[in-house]
């Protein structure tokens, strides 16, 4: 680590997490469990763009940056899931680093993947070292002092056609908590093992009936049960949080684009609505969409989204010549594929019908190609498009379509 410090706020946030390896997740061998689609880089350009690029025919291996990547738990997936992989991991904590090396050992991450690197360094220091297919960065900007500047840091290290995916702390859901951490603050209880005890006792006793005590209680008490997730929650030295006006402010100011949502159906206002009031949200355009949810929906405690260097212009497969030339994949993130009964990408439980068990079928069988090309009874594009809105299926344009 340099003596010297890009962030102010450097020197601090490193000890804390030093004192507080984060996330808490314990260490295990073998593979993690489950998986998170938002760390699988063919998963990601499937729900950014509609459609996934080439792989294999002499294709470079995938770049991958994990910046801020605490205990490992991110880069574990992220090599489990993009196999072949270049995956570049930095964090400013030489605590966490140390357990995220031994939870790579453990899990067999590095064998994964075509190279690992676990580094101590700064987001904001790592010139040269880009460009990178896929940046994951969750839960840390928020914690420099210049959120925008290591934003900038990030876009800079962005491959052209490359992703950043992001979680940001949002001001509406954080309210209990920003008001305990000020409390703890005027308490000068401080950040270590005196910090946590003060800050534990203060939620048991505040009266049964205080808001604190009964939002803590039913909102973060299973969360926060590890010390380290307590102490990130309510002890952090170093917070910024935003509203979507701000948010997307500072994507602006940085020169990238909002490329979606990595939670879409958070922001869909059908989860919160019916009715006529459904069909006013539904005319709206869709940032107001958004900002009809987040003043409807005071839980929504972060963003987490995509931004681009490029305006992003997703494939729609509305045409059937189109679609019957693209070439299938099935959709990763599956947990007990093949199978009629599984879960999808975001662990929602799902029933294949007995034609899309067969398309998906078929398309593992022939890799690369063309959907008309497989021998299937019945309407081939129609499942397609079906199996593609539900995430199930990838499509893969032709070479130069």
């Amino acid at each position: 680590m340099h003596d010297s410090f890009s962030d102010a706020a450097t020197p601090v946030v490193s000890a804390f997490y030093d004192r507080f390896p984060y996330p808490g997740d314990p260490l295990q061998d073998g593979p993690p469990p489950g998986y998170n689609w938002r760390w699988c880089l063919r998963s990601v350009e499937a729900a950014v763009h509609g459609q996934v690029r080439p792989q294999g025919n002499g294709q470079r291996p995938s770049r991958l940056l994990d910046a801020g990547c605490g205990t490992g738990v991110s880069t574990d997936y992220l090599c489990h899931l993009n196999p072949g992989a270049e995956v570049l991991a930095v964090d400013i904590s030489a605590g966490a680093l140390e357990v995220a090396r031994e939870r790579l050992r453990r899990s067999g991450g590095a064998g994964q993947v075509a190279s690992l690197r676990q580094e101590q360094r700064s987001l904001l220091d790592l010139a040269g070292e880009g460009p990178f297919d896929y940046i994951n960065s969750v839960g840390v900007l928020h914690h420099l002092r210049d959120p925008l500047a290591g934003l900038q840091a990030l876009a800079g290290l962005l491959a052209d056609d490359g992703l950043l995916h992001l979680f940001l702390y949002a001001d509406g859901g954080r309210w209990e908590i920003h008001r305990c951490q000020r409390a703890l603050e005027l308490l000068s209880v401080g950040n270590g093992a005196e910090g946590l005890r003060l800050g534990r006792e203060l939620f048991e006793v505040l009266p049964e009936t205080n808001r604190l005590r009964r939002h803590h209680a039913q909102r973060w008490a299973l969360d926060t049960v590890a010390e380290a997730n307590f102490a990130d929650m309510y002890l952090h030295p170093q917070e910024t949080s935003y509203n979507l006006t701000g948010l997307m402010a500072l994507i602006e100011a940085a020169g990238l684009h909002f490329a979606g949502f990595s939670n879409p159906s958070v922001w869909d206002p059908a989860r919160l609505l019916e009715g006529e009031l459904l069909e006013r949200a539904r005319s709206l355009a869709p940032r107001e969409q958004w900002a009809l949810v987040e003043e409807l929906d005071p839980d929504i405690s972060h963003f987490e989204f995509f931004v681009s260097r490029q305006p992003v212009h997703p494939e729609s497969w509305t045409e059937d010549s189109r679609l019957l030339e693209a070439a299938g994949e099935v959709q990763p993130c599956l947990w007990g594929w093949p199978s009629a009964s599984l879960l999808g990408p975001d662990l929602e439980p799902l029933t294949l019908s007995d034609q899309d068990l067969a398309l998906l079928k078929a398309v593992e069988a022939q890799p690369g190609a063309a959907l008309q090309s497989l021998e299937l009874e019945g309407e081939i594009a129609s499942t397609a498009r079906d199996l593609w809105r539900r995430r199930l299926l990838l499509l893969q344009a032709p070479l130069g379509g």
